[in-house]
């Protein structure tokens, strides 16, 4: 894999994710052409440089968890209208991006 390249592509499927809507680390990797790099996804949005402005918030685990040491990245998704379940996990039925709506 060509670490370059994946990293763009996960830039590129990022920025397109709607106001209001998310993905899983998984989608991003599927996505941008290697659906078994999960993690790698979860690493390039942590390093990812603030002047690319991504809504790297909109990303969030397959159970609807955002990210541990993030507090903000909730707030930012409830000021998009995302809702949440009472555990704390993003409710995925009502806002994960299915492309087929948009």
């Amino acid at each position: 894999m060509d670490l370059f390249f994946f990293r763009q592509e996960v830039y590129s499927v990022v920025a397109a994710i709607p106001c209001g809507r998310v993905l899983t680390y998984a989608q991003v990797a599927c996505l941008a052409g290697s659906p078994r790099h999960a993690r790698m996804v979860g690493r390039i949005m942590h390093d990812v440089a603030a002047d690319l402005h991504l809504p790297c918030h909109r990303v969030v685990n397959s159970l609807g968890r955002t990210a541990p040491f993030w507090a903000e990245q909730r707030q930012l998704l409830e000021a998009e209208g995302v809702s949440f379940k009472k555990s704390g996990c993003v409710d995925l039925k009502k806002c994960q991006w299915r492309f087929a709506d948009e």
